[in-house]
């Protein structure tokens, strides 16, 4: 019978170089769906353990959370000794990630082609800022360079003001959820041929491919997409409108939604006005649009227009921050985040991935790892 209360990834191991955000973003992915991941630290830790915001007991929030799951040894890849544990486990291990500048895994001993030829059947994975090879591959890289580099934020802001970045570290996740991905198919490959497989993931690559829709329209116009700010690029009335008491935002992508719309807002005779016979030329006369849009709505307050619309079967919503969003009626019915028994802190909260699997506990149940914490542990189990 099969026992669907275990993770999926039980039983699969992976030995963790990687540090800061888009490697342990990964492996956090790994260890949320049950997989032993194994973090490997220097004598210093990973350096996110020394950005803050930090917890009362000097911990730091992000290490907390992007690390959840794992368990920590310390060991310096510079140390004979200690590249030869790095060797033992590599040989158990199912799954390596790195995330080092090219090359570097390569001079500390612990590159691709040292550790597959101890366990052919790894799937090992590097990601980096722009992959193995090509032009920038030795370049330093962080989100905010990828993000200016990738076309991600030549649309994002006022369109009379300067691009600015998505409001989280979107080029570092992407890599790491990609990567994650890729590491699934060399498993599941790995199960048909019996050999493992190296696989490369730049941050520029995988921030192109989280934007079809961008790439589909430069393809299709020869043009590439600009910042159009709280709007649309192809659609109207889609996007942030004003209320009495704030902003909320309204999204209608087709003729039946626009219907609804005019007749939720008391001007049902704008579906037959020229203007805005079709999305185009909706899109053409916006201002227009807006304005009555605006001339409806800025007599209720925010909650008050979202309810009316949404009754009518109109995609609106009003703006939350995060804490809004996890403090909804939504994720309080969906927990997105996993409590975990922090040595210090007691219970902690931290995030988990989103995917349900059926008969599946969500939460890992265990912290992020202390530096060095089962350094004793791990030895123990591959002497």
């Amino acid at each position: 019978m099969i026992d669907f209360e275990r993770g999926p990834l039980t039983g699969i191991t992976v030995l963790d170089f990687t540090r800061v955000l888009a490697g342990p973003y990964c492996t956090a992915l790994l260890a949320d769906l049950g997989a032993d991941v194994i973090k490997v630290e220097p004598p210093h830790g990973d350096d996110y353990r020394h950005i803050g915001p930090f917890h009362r007991d000097g911990s730091s929030a992000l290490f907390e959370a992007i690390n959840r799951g794992k368990r920590g040894i310390v060991l310096d890849l510079a140390n004979d000794e200690h590249k030869a544990v790095a060797h033992a486990l590599a040989r158990k291990a199912d799954v390596v990630v790195e995330n080092f500048r090219p090359g570097v895994v390569a001079k500390l001993g612990v590159g691709y082609d040292a550790l597959a030829a101890l366990n052919p059947r790894l799937v090992y994975a590097s990601i980096s800022g722009f992959g193995q090879d090509g032009p920038n591959a030795a370049r330093p890289a962080y989100d905010f360079i990828l993000q200016a580099m990738t076309g991600i934020m030549a649309v994002t802001g006022d369109p009379s003001g300067s691009p600015m970045p998505v409001g989280e570290a979107i080029a570092d996740i992407s890599a790491g959820l990609f990567a994650s991905w890729a590491i699934l198919a060399g498993l599941v490959e790995r199960q048909r041929t019996g050999h493992g497989r190296y696989i490369d993931v730049g941050m520029f690559d995988t921030m192109i491919a989280m934007q079809p829709i961008l790439v589909a329209r430069l393809i299709a116009t020869g043009q590439a997409p600009r910042r159009v700010g709280n709007t649309h690029a192809l659609s109207a009335p889609f996007g942030v409108f004003r209320a009495a008491d704030g902003d909320f935002v309204i999204a209608v992508l087709n003729e039946k939604l626009f219907v609804a719309l005019a007749g939720t807002i008391g001007r049902p005779e704008i579906s037959a006005d020229a203007r805005f016979a079709s999305d185009s030329d909706r899109l053409a006369h916006e201002g227009e649009l807006r304005a009555i849009i605006e001339a409806w709505s800025s007599q209720r307050n925010a909650a008050v227009a979202v309810a009316t619309l949404v009754a009518a079967g109109v995609p609106a919503c009003e703006v939350q921050d995060i804490g809004e969003a996890l403090a909804s009626e939504q994720a309080r019915a969906r927990p997105l985040l996993q409590s975990v028994k922090h040595p210090a802190l007691g219970e902690l909260k931290v995030p988990e991935q989103p995917a349900r699997f059926a008969g599946l506990q969500r939460g890992s149940g265990r912290p992020a790892p202390r530096l060095g914490e089962h350094t004793q542990e791990v030895l123990a189990e591959i002497r």
